[in-house]
Protein backbone atom coordinates (compact mmCIF):
# COMPACT_ATOMS: atom_id res chain seq x y z
CA UNK A 1 0.00 0.00 0.00
CA UNK A 2 0.86 3.40 -0.42
CA UNK A 3 1.77 5.97 2.43
CA UNK A 4 -2.56 7.83 1.38
CA UNK A 5 -3.92 4.33 2.09
CA UNK A 6 -1.84 3.54 5.23
CA UNK A 7 -2.73 6.88 6.56
CA UNK A 8 -6.48 5.48 5.68
CA UNK A 9 -6.23 1.93 7.28
CA UNK A 10 -4.32 3.17 10.29
CA UNK A 11 -6.63 6.36 11.37
CA UNK A 12 -2.95 8.42 11.44
CA UNK A 13 -2.37 11.52 9.53
CA UNK A 14 0.22 10.79 6.76
CA UNK A 15 2.28 13.72 8.52
CA UNK A 16 2.28 11.69 11.81
CA UNK A 17 3.26 8.61 9.55
CA UNK A 18 6.04 10.89 7.78
CA UNK A 19 7.06 11.94 11.59
CA UNK A 20 7.54 7.98 13.11
CA UNK A 21 9.74 7.67 9.94
CA UNK A 22 11.78 10.26 10.57
CA UNK A 23 12.41 9.09 14.13
CA UNK A 24 12.91 5.68 13.39
CA UNK A 25 9.89 4.48 15.23
CA UNK A 26 8.73 3.26 11.60
CA UNK A 27 10.96 1.08 9.36
CA UNK A 28 11.18 2.17 5.74
CA UNK A 29 8.78 1.30 3.10
CA UNK A 30 9.99 -0.44 0.24
CA UNK A 31 11.28 2.03 -2.41
CA UNK A 32 9.20 1.74 -6.04
CA UNK A 33 10.45 5.19 -7.23
CA UNK A 34 12.52 8.40 -6.03
CA UNK A 35 9.91 9.91 -3.88
CA UNK A 36 7.21 6.89 -3.42
CA UNK A 37 7.35 4.00 -1.01
CA UNK A 38 5.00 0.56 -0.54
CA UNK A 39 4.18 -0.30 2.57
CA UNK A 40 3.16 -3.34 3.97
CA UNK A 41 0.89 -5.66 6.82
CA UNK A 42 4.18 -4.95 9.40
CA UNK A 43 4.47 -1.17 9.06
CA UNK A 44 0.00 -1.36 9.87
CA UNK A 45 0.74 -3.34 12.82
CA UNK A 46 3.83 -1.13 13.96
CA UNK A 47 1.73 2.20 13.51
CA UNK A 48 -0.97 0.47 15.77
CA UNK A 49 1.69 -0.30 18.60
CA UNK A 50 3.54 3.29 17.89
CA UNK A 51 0.18 5.15 18.57
CA UNK A 52 -0.45 3.03 21.62
CA UNK A 53 2.89 3.60 23.23
CA UNK A 54 3.35 7.79 22.49
CA UNK A 55 -0.96 8.68 21.98
CA UNK A 56 -2.46 6.71 24.33
CA UNK A 57 0.34 5.81 26.21
CA UNK A 58 2.13 8.83 26.76
CA UNK A 59 5.39 7.21 26.78
CA UNK A 60 8.31 9.99 25.03
CA UNK A 61 9.40 9.49 21.28
CA UNK A 62 12.81 8.13 22.35
CA UNK A 63 11.59 5.68 25.06
CA UNK A 64 9.13 4.38 22.35
CA UNK A 65 11.87 4.10 19.72
CA UNK A 66 14.00 1.94 22.49
CA UNK A 67 10.65 -0.34 23.58
CA UNK A 68 9.57 -1.01 19.95
CA UNK A 69 13.42 -2.50 18.88
CA UNK A 70 12.80 -4.63 22.27
CA UNK A 71 9.60 -6.10 21.43
CA UNK A 72 10.77 -7.07 18.22
CA UNK A 73 14.05 -8.82 19.45
CA UNK A 74 13.21 -12.67 18.43
CA UNK A 75 15.00 -13.60 21.30
CA UNK A 76 12.51 -12.79 23.65
CA UNK A 77 9.36 -14.86 24.32
CA UNK A 78 6.11 -13.19 24.02
CA UNK A 79 5.80 -13.22 27.52
CA UNK A 80 8.64 -10.60 27.92
CA UNK A 81 7.62 -8.33 25.03
CA UNK A 82 4.86 -7.88 26.74
CA UNK A 83 6.30 -7.02 30.16
CA UNK A 84 8.55 -4.58 28.12
CA UNK A 85 5.37 -2.63 26.57
CA UNK A 86 3.37 -2.58 29.54
CA UNK A 87 6.13 -1.50 31.64
CA UNK A 88 7.29 2.01 29.35
CA UNK A 89 3.75 3.10 30.06
CA UNK A 90 4.41 6.00 33.19
CA UNK A 91 2.86 5.15 35.90
CA UNK A 92 2.25 6.56 39.85
CA UNK A 93 4.08 9.90 41.25
CA UNK A 94 7.33 10.47 42.92
CA UNK A 95 6.93 10.19 46.55
CA UNK A 96 8.24 12.94 49.13
CA UNK A 97 8.77 10.40 51.65
CA UNK A 98 12.70 9.87 53.19
CA UNK A 99 15.42 7.54 52.48
CA UNK A 100 13.87 5.82 56.28
CA UNK A 101 10.07 5.89 54.84
CA UNK A 102 11.17 4.06 51.17
CA UNK A 103 13.84 1.47 53.06
CA UNK A 104 10.93 0.46 54.96
CA UNK A 105 8.52 0.34 52.03
CA UNK A 106 10.73 -1.26 49.69
CA UNK A 107 10.98 -4.00 52.59
CA UNK A 108 7.05 -4.00 52.86
CA UNK A 109 6.32 -4.28 49.28
CA UNK A 110 9.28 -7.67 49.41
CA UNK A 111 7.47 -8.96 52.05
CA UNK A 112 4.39 -8.43 50.40
CA UNK A 113 5.46 -10.57 47.04
CA UNK A 114 6.87 -13.05 49.26
CA UNK A 115 3.39 -13.27 50.37
CA UNK A 116 2.14 -13.55 47.49
CA UNK A 117 4.44 -15.75 45.59
CA UNK A 118 5.11 -12.95 42.86
CA UNK A 119 8.77 -14.19 42.09
CA UNK A 120 8.47 -13.56 38.43
CA UNK A 121 9.48 -10.52 38.08
CA UNK A 122 12.85 -8.84 39.90
CA UNK A 123 12.16 -5.34 39.29
CA UNK A 124 9.48 -2.95 37.50
CA UNK A 125 8.23 -0.05 37.03
CA UNK A 126 5.18 -1.26 39.23
CA UNK A 127 6.79 -2.31 41.54
CA UNK A 128 9.06 1.60 42.49
CA UNK A 129 5.28 3.07 41.88
CA UNK A 130 3.90 1.23 44.97
CA UNK A 131 6.93 1.66 46.98
CA UNK A 132 6.87 5.33 46.19
CA UNK A 133 3.14 5.27 47.23
CA UNK A 134 3.44 3.26 50.42
CA UNK A 135 6.68 5.23 51.42
CA UNK A 136 3.62 7.63 51.57
CA UNK A 137 1.43 6.23 53.17
CA UNK A 138 4.14 5.74 55.92
CA UNK A 139 4.99 9.17 55.59
CA UNK A 140 1.80 10.62 56.49
CA UNK A 141 0.91 7.82 59.02
CA UNK A 142 -1.74 6.09 57.02
CA UNK A 143 -2.74 2.32 56.92
CA UNK A 144 0.05 0.00 54.53
CA UNK A 145 0.76 -3.14 56.78
CA UNK A 146 0.98 -5.89 55.32
CA UNK A 147 -2.84 -6.93 56.25
CA UNK A 148 -3.86 -4.11 54.73
CA UNK A 149 -2.40 -4.28 51.37
CA UNK A 150 -2.79 -8.19 50.82
CA UNK A 151 -6.77 -7.63 49.72
CA UNK A 152 -5.52 -5.06 46.76
CA UNK A 153 -2.86 -7.47 45.96
CA UNK A 154 -4.91 -10.24 45.56
CA UNK A 155 -7.48 -8.98 44.14
CA UNK A 156 -5.27 -7.39 41.12
CA UNK A 157 -3.63 -10.81 41.02
CA UNK A 158 -7.16 -12.15 39.54
CA UNK A 159 -7.21 -8.74 37.51
CA UNK A 160 -4.32 -9.68 35.65
CA UNK A 161 -5.68 -12.87 34.92
CA UNK A 162 -8.88 -11.44 33.12
CA UNK A 163 -5.90 -8.87 31.29
CA UNK A 164 -3.90 -11.15 29.94
CA UNK A 165 -7.11 -13.44 28.47
CA UNK A 166 -8.58 -10.00 27.34
CA UNK A 167 -5.02 -9.88 25.64
CA UNK A 168 -4.97 -12.93 23.95
CA UNK A 169 -8.50 -12.30 22.16
CA UNK A 170 -5.73 -10.55 19.84
CA UNK A 171 -4.49 -13.02 17.47
CA UNK A 172 -1.28 -11.67 16.20
CA UNK A 173 1.81 -11.09 18.62
CA UNK A 174 1.99 -7.56 18.08
CA UNK A 175 -1.63 -6.57 18.19
CA UNK A 176 -1.27 -8.18 21.36
CA UNK A 177 1.36 -5.85 22.64
CA UNK A 178 -0.24 -2.72 21.00
CA UNK A 179 -3.65 -4.10 23.29
CA UNK A 180 -1.49 -4.68 25.95
CA UNK A 181 -0.35 -1.06 25.98
CA UNK A 182 -3.69 0.40 25.36
CA UNK A 183 -5.29 -1.60 27.77
CA UNK A 184 -3.03 -0.84 30.97
CA UNK A 185 -4.09 3.04 30.20
CA UNK A 186 -7.63 3.18 29.10
CA UNK A 187 -8.38 0.58 32.20
CA UNK A 188 -7.07 2.53 34.89
CA UNK A 189 -9.70 4.95 34.87
CA UNK A 190 -12.24 2.60 35.05
CA UNK A 191 -10.75 0.33 37.91
CA UNK A 192 -10.68 3.90 39.71
CA UNK A 193 -14.03 4.81 38.55
CA UNK A 194 -15.45 1.42 39.63
CA UNK A 195 -13.62 1.96 43.10
CA UNK A 196 -15.29 5.22 44.06
CA UNK A 197 -18.37 3.80 42.75
CA UNK A 198 -18.35 1.15 45.04
CA UNK A 199 -16.98 3.53 48.25
CA UNK A 200 -20.10 5.36 47.74
CA UNK A 201 -22.47 2.19 47.91
CA UNK A 202 -20.88 0.69 50.91
CA UNK A 203 -20.77 4.34 52.57
CA UNK A 204 -24.49 5.09 51.56
CA UNK A 205 -25.39 1.20 52.99
CA UNK A 206 -23.63 1.28 56.17
CA UNK A 207 -24.28 5.25 57.11
CA UNK A 208 -27.24 7.02 55.52
CA UNK A 209 -29.70 7.35 58.36
CA UNK A 210 -28.06 5.95 60.94
CA UNK A 211 -28.46 7.63 63.99
CA UNK A 212 -25.17 9.18 65.73
CA UNK A 213 -23.67 6.79 67.71
CA UNK A 214 -25.49 3.94 66.20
Amino acid sequence: MRLAELSERSGIPTATIKYYLRERLLPPGERVSATQAEYGEEHLRRLGLARALIQVGRVPVATARDVLSAIEDEGLDQGSRLSTAVEAVPGGRPSTAGPKEREAARSRVAELRERLGWQQVTTSCGQEALVEAVATLMQLGYPCALEDLLPYARLTGELAVHDVDMIERFAAPTTQLEAAVALTVLYEPVLLGLRRMAHAEESTRRYSGAPDGA
